[in-house]
C-alpha cells in the first residue's frame, strides 16, 4: 500500500463519514423549516463552492478535510432580515433544536447500520468457530477445551463465526464476566466449559483477547502455496503471484503453510529470500514484510494467502447470509453493541484501567484506512461503518463545542423551562476546548509514538 493510496483511502472515508454525519443536520434542519446557509466539507479556506436550491445554500468543499459544519441562519451571529427571522435557528423551540443537532450523530448510527444491513445480505464466507489445540497454562486449557472443538453459544446466544466469538469474549473481557462455552466435538458430542475471566486484566483488551485466553482457531495443514496475494502488498511488489510454491526462506526449508507464516511474523521490516517454485522453474525472490501491530509487539505480513482446498473450505468456512428484515435486526444489534462498547471502553479509560494508547488520532485511523482499502471493499464497507459509530458516540458525548454538549443544554433547557444563561455557556466551551485539546494531544502522542515505534 503506497502513502498516496493511504492518503486518497483516507480522504475519501472522512468525506463520506463528514457528509452523513452534517446531511443528517442540513437534513433535519430543512424538515424544521430553517434555513441553511453553508454545508461546508472541510474547514478553512474554501477549494470548491457552488450555490443550490431556493434558499441559494452554498455548498463547500474547504482544504483542511478534518471536519464540516453546516451554518444555519441564526441571529446570535449576525442580523437577520425580519421577513426571515421566523426560519432563524435560535428561534425554534427547544424540541426542534434537539432533533437538528441529535440528527448528525443519529446519520452515523444509521449508515452504520446501512452499511452492517446490505453485507449480511450479500453474505460473506467466514471461518467457522472451530478451536485448535489450547496452549499449556491458559484459561482455554485450564477449562478443559480440546482441539477440533466447535463451538456452539457464548452464554447461550448462538455463534457461527470465529469473528462472533471473537467478538463476545472481548465485551466478556472487558466487563470481567465468567463466560460459559457451549462445544461440540467432531464425534457430535456436547460439552460446557467456563472460562473465568474475572481476573483478566483490563489493560490486555488492547491486545489479541484470544490469543491470551489461549482459544486459537484450528487450521488444518495446508501447503505453502499461494492462493491469493493482496494487490500493492509486499508480496505482489517482490513478484510473488497466486500458484507459487514457497520451498525456502532464507535458505530454511518449508513444508508447511504455518512454517511459512512463522518465519514472516518472525522478520517484520527485514528482507526475506524466498525459493520459489512456479511450474518447472525455481527462482530466488527477495521480500521485505511490513511491520504490523501495535506498540512493541510488531509482527510480519506480505500480504497473502494460502491455497486451501475445495475439502477443507467447506469443513472450516461457512457463508453467513440473512434476508432483508433479518440482516436490519442483525444491524441494528451489531450497530448497538459496537455503541455501548465504546463507551464501556472511554468509561475505562477514564477510570484508569484500560490505557489511553487506544485512543487513535488521524495517522493512525488514515493506516487503518489504507490496510482496509488494501483488503478489500468489504473490509474498507467494514472500517467505514466502524468510525461512524466512534464518530457517533463521541459527538454525542457531553461535552460543550460537541453535539452531545449541545444536547446536554437543550436538556437543561427542557428541565428548567428557561435557555442556559450565555455565562454558563461561555465556561461550558472554555471547559469543553479543553477537553477536547487533552484529547487531541493523547491522540497525537499515540500516533507519534507508533510511528517511533515502527
Amino acid at each position: 500500500m503506497t502513502l498516496l493510496q493511504t492518503v486518497v483511502a483516507f480522504v475519501v472515508a472522512l468525506g463520506v463519514l463528514i457528509v452523513v454525519h452534517e446531511y443528517g443536520h442540513y437534513l433535519a434542519a430543512r424538515l424544521c423549516n430553517v434555513k441553511v446557509l453553508r454545508f461546508s466539507v472541510g474547514f478553512g479556506r474554501p477549494m470548491i463552492a457552488w450555490r443550490r436550491g431556493a434558499d441559494r445554500t452554498e455548498w463547500v468543499i474547504a482544504a483542511v478535510p478534518l471536519g464540516g459544519y453546516v451554518k444555519m441562519l441564526d441571529e446570535r451571529e449576525g442580523p437577520v432580515a425580519p421577513h426571515e427571522a421566523a426560519r432563524a435557528f435560535n428561534r425554534q423551540n427547544v424540541w426542534q433544536r434537539f432533533c437538528i443537532v441529535m440528527a448528525g450523530p443519529l446519520f452515523n448510527f444509521l449508515f452504520a447500520v446501512l452499511v452492517y444491513a446490505g453485507l449480511f445480505m450479500h453474505g460473506l464466507p467466514e471461518a467457522r468457530p472451530v478451536l485448535a489445540a489450547p496452549p499449556a497454562g491458559t484459561l482455554a486449557a485450564s477449562a478443559g477445551l480440546r482441539a477440533g472443538a466447535t463451538v456452539r453459544s457464548v452464554d447461550g446466544e448462538p455463534v457461527t463465526t470465529w469473528q462472533e466469538l471473537r467478538w463476545r469474549l472481548l465485551q466478556s473481557a472487558l466487563q470481567r464476566s465468567p463466560v460459559r462455552l457451549e462445544t461440540v466435538d467432531e464425534r457430535g458430542h456436547l460439552a460446557v466449559a467456563t472460562l473465568d475471566l474475572s481476573g483478566f486484566p483490563a489493560a490486555d483488551v488492547e491486545s489479541d483477547v484470544l490469543e491470551r485466553i489461549g482459544l486459537r482457531l484450528y487450521r488444518p495443514p495446508l501447503e505453502p502455496v499461494l492462493g491469493r496475494v493482496v494487490a500493492g502488498g509486499p508480496a505482489e511488489r517482490a513478484g510473488l503471484a497466486p500458484g507459487d510454491r514457497i520451498a525456502r526462506v532464507d535458505g530454511r526449508p518449508i513444508d508447511s503453510w504455518e512454517s511459512l507464516v512463522a518465519a514472516v511474523r518472525s522478520r517484520p521490516g527485514t528482507a526475506l529470500q524466498l525459493t520459489v517454485e512456479r511450474g518447472d522453474t525455481t527462482r530466488t525472490l527477495e521480500v521485505v514484510p511490513d511491520s504490523v501491530g501495535t506498540g512493541e509487539t510488531r509482527v510480519g505480513r506480505i500480504g497473502a494467502a494460502p491455497f486451501i482446498p475445495p475439502s477443507h473450505a467447506d469443513k472450516m468456512l461457512v457463508r453467513v447470509q440473512y434476508g432483508p428484515l433479518e440482516s436490519l435486526g442483525k444491524a441494528l444489534a451489531k450497530t448497538a453493541d459496537i455503541a455501548l462498547f465504546s463507551l464501556r471502553m472511554l468509561g475505562k479509560m477514564l477510570l484508569g484501567e484500560v490505557s489511553w494508547r487506544n485512543l487513535s488520532g488521524p495517522v493512525t485511523i488514515a493506516d487503518f484506512a489504507g490496510q482496509s482499502a488494501q483488503m478489500g471493499w468489504v473490509s474498507y464497507l467494514t472500517f467505514l461503518a466502524l468510525i461512524s459509530i466512534s464518530l457517533g458516540v463521541l459527538n454525542l458525548l457531553p461535552i460543550p463545542l460537541l453535539d452531545g454538549g449541545h444536547l446536554m443544554y437543550y436538556a437543561i433547557e427542557i428541565i428548567k423551562g428557561r435557555p442556559v444563561s450565555e455565562r454558563a455557556m461561555e465556561l461550558g466551551q472554555r471547559v469543553g476546548l479543553a477537553l477536547l485539546l487533552v484529547m487531541m494531544a493523547f491522540a497525537f502522542y499515540n500516533d507519534l509514538n507508533r510511528l517511533l515505534t515502527g
